[in-house]
């Protein structure tokens, strides 16, 4: 047992929850951020302001074009597995090898190919590190057994761990179609604590393919955390913390969050409010690609992404037109209720000494 111990800790391959399921799908969440989410705002840029360049197919492979955003869309399998073994600290060769990882296990998952590239791409890191120079040949067999491990791997488990996926964002977002209100809190509130949390609201809804009105209640819980706590904490940290948090992330908070928790009050009880108001009275959906909903205000990707997925509505022809209630609701949701809201019921906190000035000061 010491033996393996010591040789697990030689190949830095280290088994927790904070390696995987922070370390890991944070990065994941970065790697499709920089191929699906980049090529999806890139596409729609070019749609809307008919830039011919963004527009027109500059590739062509077994006879499908792509265009420049669809290239990078196309590349989101490797891009999360590259993203992950970066994380993991895998050594060149193991790195590179998860490229390939990365597409089969993307491509064989389908839509909830996000979940099967997390966990296949993980095992494949750390089988390759296992085995990095180890051998003379390492240059060989280094990217044969982490391709070969991947690969099979995405042959075998690819295909349930997406069909998984897909079904349990299936039935969350019936579930939200069937009881906006409960379900408005409760995705709202969750994916909004996820976001805050050392761990990536993004990965979670793209792994989920999470859409919809259960999307646009993901998107309300987020900008419910963000504006939130960039607002009520204005007095301590002033426009550097409105930004960092508003449009940055409020995972900034984290640490004052363990040394108070009741910080956190108002953020989560203004979710619970604004939840329910995206998906029983805006009827909000977010329809574009399901790792915006889980962004909120980060770079305003949460509502670029409701955007998207109007103009793909409109063009399949679902949705007639953008309506001024849309954008009034979009507005409200990310940007004016979480700056009302979230001070006022910190305000009832303060009243209540749970919290006090500082608690909120980011260092």
């Amino acid at each position: 047992m010491e033996k393996v111990k010591a040789f697990l800790k030689r190949k830095d391959i280290v088994i927790s929850a904070q390696r995987y399921g922070v370390d890991a799908l944070g990065a994941m969440a970065q790697g499709l951020f920089c191929s699906l989410l980049i090529g999806t705002i890139i596409s729609t840029l070019g749609t809307q302001f008919h830039i011919g360049f963004l527009t027109a197919p500059v590739a062509t492979v077994a006879g499908t074009s792509y265009t420049v955003g669809g290239l990078a869309s196309a590349m989101s399998g490797p891009a999360m597995a590259v993203a992950i073994g970066y994380a993991l600290h895998c050594p060149p060769l193991v790195l590179f090898s998860l490229i390939a990882v990365g597409f089969a296990s993307n491509a064989l998952g389908g839509a909830g190919g996000p979940l099967a590239v997390l966990f296949v791409a993980i095992i494949a890191s750390e089988v390759g590190k296992a085995i990095s120079h180890e051998t003379k040949v390492d240059i060989l067999v280094t990217p044969l057994v982490t391709i070969g491990v991947g690969v099979v791997l995405s042959w075998w488990w690819a295909p349930a761990l997406g069909a998984l996926a897909m079904k349990m964002g299936t039935l969350i977002m019936w579930a939200t179609n069937l009881q906006p209100f409960l379900m408005g809190i409760v995705v709202s509130v969750l994916v909004g604590i996820a976001l805050t949390l050392p761990i990536s609201s993004a990965a979670i809804c793209a792994a989920l393919s999470l859409t919809g009105l259960a999307g646009g209640a993901a998107v309300a819980g987020c900008c419910a955390q963000m504006v939130g706590f960039a607002v009520m904490s204005f007095r301590e940290n002033r426009w550097g913390g409105l930004v960092s948090q508003g449009i940055g992330t409020s995972m900034l908070q984290m640490g004052n969050i363990v040394r108070n928790p009741r910080i956190w009050i108002a953020p989560i009880v203004t979710s619970a409010i604004t939840g329910p108001i995206a998906t029983c009275l805006f009827h909000l959906q977010m329809n574009g690609t399901p790792v915006s909903s889980g962004m909120g205000t980060c770079g305003f990707v949460g509502q670029i992404g409701v955007y998207t997925g109007w103009v793909k509505d409109i063009a399949a022809g679902t949705k007639a037109a953008i309506t001024d209630m849309d954008w009034a609701g979009l507005f409200l949701i990310s940007f004016i209720l979480p700056a009302v809201l979230c001070p006022l019921i910190n305000y009832f906190c303060r009243k209540a000494g749970w919290v006090k000035d500082g608690d909120m000061k980011l260092t």
